[in-house]
């Protein structure tokens, strides 16, 4: 069982930005940063990624959310396994 404490310091901690980063092939867009969508095949970048409000989007198939909902979507974990794997990330017990 996880705990509320750990999965917001879990939220706390996680960086949108590096984590999506690991998967996806970002650039700096002003404050936020783009890239290709990992749920499409395209050309020109549709993927945004937000640090300050730490969300991302992706245009061209209308996915989105937190860090945890990425790693739900892209490498089709579970919530408890997603909040795991950042935890282990960031070295948070």
């Amino acid at each position: 069982m996880i705990t509320r404490e750990t999965i917001d310091k879990v939220f706390e901690t996680a960086r949108v930005e590096e984590v999506i980063g690991d998967f996806v092939q970002l650039k700096r867009a002003g404050s936020n940063y783009k890239g290709l969508s990992p749920f499409s095949d395209e050309r020109s970048p549709s993927f945004m990624v937000s640090p300050v409000k730490q969300i991302w989007k992706d245009f061209s198939s209308g996915k989105g959310g937190s860090v945890v909902t990425f790693l739900m979507e892209h490498e089709h974990f579970t919530y408890p396994e997603a909040i795991r794997f950042l935890a282990n990330k960031y070295n948070i017990e």
